[in-house]
This record gives C-alpha cells, structure tokens and sequence, in this order.
C-alpha cells in the first residue's frame, strides 16, 4: 500500500460532506430518505464489524471493509448492490488487501450462522462474483489509510500517558466508521478529533499541544462535534427504522 497519504488514491478519492449522503436516483424512486441511506450504512458496517468479530479478524481489516462499503455506495445504489451481500464482500477483499486472508467458504458460514433471515444467506458464489462488481466500484483503489495509524505518536506527542484516555481514544476512532468521516476528511484530522474529544472528557488539558500543532483547530473541532452529534442521535437509530428502509428497497418503484 501506499506510504505517503498526500500521494495516495485515498486523499485524491476524498468527498465533499455533500457529495457523501446523496441518494441515488434508483433509491430515490423506491422512497429511500437521506435518513435511510444512513441507516442503511450504518445497519451493514455494525453488520461487518459482528460477522469480522466471530471470525476474529482484526481491528484495522473491519475499518477498511466498512470504508470499501461506504465507498461504493458513494457510486452505486442500494437497489443494484444488494448491502447485505455488499457488506460481507467488502469484508472479504479487505482481508486480502491487508494481507490477512480469510477464506469465503468461512465467511459463508459464518453469515449463516449469524443470521437466519434468508436474505443474509448466501454463497461462495455470490461472494465471488460481488467481488468483482465492489472492485470496479472502486475503481480498482483499495488504499485506505487510517486513524490507528497516527493515534500512539500523537498520544506520546502530547504527553498523555494514561490508559484510561488511551483506550477512551481508541474506542472513538473505532466508532468513526459507524459514520463517513473516513470518506470526508484526512485520517489524522480525525485522530487529533478523537484526542480532543478524550482529552476533554478526561479533563486533560492538552490546549498547548493542540495549539503548537500545524493544523486548523476549527475542523478538528467540527470533525468532534460531528461524532458528539452522532452519539447524542445514536439512540434514534432502531431496529425497526433499519427494517423499514429495507422494506422500501424491496418495493417496486
């Protein structure tokens, strides 16, 4: 992969926050909201992260999965790239691509094991061949870069040396991929996010570092708000919302 993010197709492939959640026409016809388009995405990457959770894959091959996804919808719609045979694939091309490779007849398994809704079942096959439709929505570019990447030298950087907070920030990080943060701005902008909302919560004063760093504090601190303002909403997002998007996908426009 890539080395130099200011080089790489990640930072040329970022979106503007408006080209993000922009409902495809074919969605559109099928009364799919700009809610729903959310909800979906957020319903296939909690799906991604519980499927990659039983087969014990780790942390940074799920971040990449969940960006796959998020980026194909930013193309595709959700009428013609079924999400949750979208999902599980993005899983599988980000094992290969971060080098941890898991085999599609485990991931068949487990997705059966998982779920028993007929419309989570499928199989090597399907797999197979919705590989090859993610990876030309892609575009072919499978470079992700990540916020894991810089988070323990920021950490170090600015003198935090608390497990507490250390483990705080990292749960954050995690949790911006339940949004689509990774598609919109520089991974390290939304590290230094995570550090600012912890640091904050821990009521550690950092503000010197912060201000010593080369970087605009006020899109750290909309990027911050925007993850306080998805926890504040989280609780909105139900079981039952999720169905009801699914349904309006099943309809004929």
């Amino acid at each position: 992969m890539a080395s130099n993010f200011w080089t790489s197709t990640h930072y040329k492939e970022l979106k503007d926050p408006e080209e993000v959640n922009v409902v495809h026409p074919l969605d559109a016809q099928r009364g799919i909201s700009v809610e729903d388009f959310r909800l979906i995405k957020l319903h296939m990457s909690n799906y991604i992260s519980k499927l990659a959770q039983n087969i014990k894959i780790r942390q940074r091959v799920i971040a990449t999965a969940v960006t796959y996804m998020r980026r194909v919808y930013t193309r595709k719609s959700l009428s013609e790239y079924e999400p949750r045979l979208v999902a599980p694939t993005c899983l599988y091309l980000a094992c290969k691509a971060e080098e941890s490779v898991v085999h599609a007849k485990l991931l068949v398994f487990y997705m059966k094991k998982l779920y028993a809704d007929e419309k989570f079942r499928y199989e090597i096959k399907d797999i197979l061949e919705m590989e090859m439709k993610v990876l030309e929505a892609l575009n072919f570019y499978l470079v992700v870069f990540h916020p894991y990447r810089s988070l323990p030298e920021f950490l170090q950087d600015s003198g935090i040396n608390d497990t507490s907070m250390t483990h705080l920030t990292w749960g954050l990080v995690n949790d911006t991929y339940r949004m689509d943060l990774i598609l919109i701005h520089p991974p390290f902008l939304i590290t230094l996010a995570c550090i600012y909302i912890a640091s904050v919560h821990k009521e550690k004063d950092i503000r010197t570092w912060f201000e010593e760093l080369s970087v605009d504090m006020n899109i750290v601190k909309n990027i911050a708000m925007e993850i306080l303002d998805f926890y504040e909403n989280h609780r909105l997002f139900t079981e039952e919302r999720v169905h009801a998007a699914f349904n309006k996908l099943a309809t004929n426009p």
